[in-house]
């Protein structure tokens, strides 16, 4: 089957919750020919087996020198996903450059060096608990604005040496960053003002150097500059802010949103039936905090799980999806399940990637967010979400809410 004798899916460049749409382009099959902003034609794999496959494939490329629609240049300077494209880093570099890219930051995600963290995210975990207790109006408080966000901002900034000033524009910059329905201007606008930002950042490690990755990496830039140039730098810089923390936070949010309302699985957790990462590990299948990333492009006309999807097409990974595709994970795989058995590998949840491009931050996600629900509940063991209707964030990229008031 070709991608063309189905009609294409049309990406909502607003957001909301994908997993009605991503149910309805499942049953049709494992890839979808989807509508990208601008009219620009693209391709989602949807289904688990057909994700791990290509997500795995050496004929896929991440640099966009392959992406036919801008290298003919019908992609214009605002569209609001060039930067996933474009940023000069490891997400868009491909064999010795990715893992030249990747050495670089690697040792900073390591197990042991993540466990060291600990301590340190403890703290500002309990820090954080004490103001959200003090902040709550009426009993009711934004739990992302003054939680589930200042904890991984808070992580990643000390572990770059990101002075706190910067922390709250550097997520609003971030989030018109990966906003999917933001106009050309102020794509541009986002874009310039975060990497001037990120320059400042780095020139005062520069001049004050720390025991951060910022400096570390800058180090490296001024020993051997062909092994980091500048402009990687910065875009090492921006790619770890991002990352490092909108994954983390939608993470926190989609697991509180889905205990609130699921409290039999939250009391097998506080009853000791379930772990707190076996929370973490079923919000990330159930709930994927990244529903669309872009992108990989075929560098040959290639099949995948019967479709055809023409070299240089811009392709998503749809973990959220994935995540509740029946044929992986059962006909119950839209049920939150903390006790659902890992019945092999191969029926994993791939929501942190899989194959060469794997989330080197997975380690530090996985330990932030569990600590964050263990502490949270154990706090406020009543925590309830105290409104019924949500506002998505503005992206089909993230999946997770703007605000999230809860009642302690």
């Amino acid at each position: 089957m070709n991608t063309s004798s189905v009609p294409p899916y049309r990406l909502n460049p607003a957001g909301g919750s994908p997993h009605a749409d991503n149910a309805r382009l499942l049953a049709r099959g494992a890839v979808a020919p989807v509508v990208l902003p601008g009219d620009v034609e693209g391709v989602a794999v949807l289904g688990h087996e057909a994700l791990k496959e290509f997500l795995s494939r050496a004929d896929v490329a991440k640099d966009a020198r392959h992406f036919a629609a801008l290298r003919d240049g019908r992609i214009p300077a605002g569209w609001p996903l060039l930067t996933f494209a474009t940023v000069p880093g490891m997400t868009t570099a491909d064999g010795a450059d990715h893992r030249r890219l990747r050495s670089l930051v690697g040792k900073a995600f390591t197990a042991r060096r993540v466990e060291l963290l600990r301590p340190r995210v403890e703290e500002m975990t309990a820090g954080l608990l004490d103001g959200l207790e003090r902040a709550a109006d009426g009993g009711v408080v934004d739990l992302i604005r003054h939680f589930a966000l200042p904890l991984p901002i808070g992580v990643i900034g000390e572990l770059l040496g990101i002075d706190e000033a910067y922390r709250d524009t550097l997520h609003r910059l971030s989030d018109r960053v990966v906003a999917t329905n933001a106009g050309p201007e102020e794509v541009l606008a986002a874009n310039r003002e975060m990497v001037a930002l990120l320059g400042t950042v780095a020139a005062a490690r520069a001049e004050r150097p720390g025991d951060d990755l910022t400096s570390a990496l800058i180090a490296t830039r001024d020993e051997d500059g062909d092994r980091l140039s500048q402009e990687e730098l910065i875009g090492t810089l921006l790619l770890m802010v991002v990352a490092g923390h909108e994954t983390t936070l939608s993470l926190i949010a989609n697991a509180v949103r889905a205990l609130c309302s699921h409290r039999d699985q939250l009391d097998l957790v506080t009853s000791g039936e379930a772990g707190w990462a076996d929370a973490v590990e079923e919000t990330l299948r159930w709930d994927a905090p990244v529903s669309f990333f872009p992108f990989r492009y075929p560098v040959r006309d290639l099949t995948v799980d019967g479709t055809v999807i023409p070299q240089g097409t811009p392709v998503l990974a749809g973990y959220s999806a994935a995540g509740r595709d029946p044929a992986a994970h059962g006909p119950d795989a839209d049920r939150f399940d903390v006790t659902r058995p890992r019945r092999s590998d191969a029926a994993r949840h791939l929501s942190l990637g899989h194959g060469a491009h794997f989330c080197l931050g997975a380690p530090l996600a996985r330990m932030e967010a569990t600590i964050a629900l263990e502490r949270l509940f154990t706090r406020f063991p009543g925590l309830e979400v105290a409104a019924t209707e949500l506002s998505y964030r503005s992206t089909f990229v993230d999946n997770s809410v703007r605000a999230l008031p809860v009642r302690l």
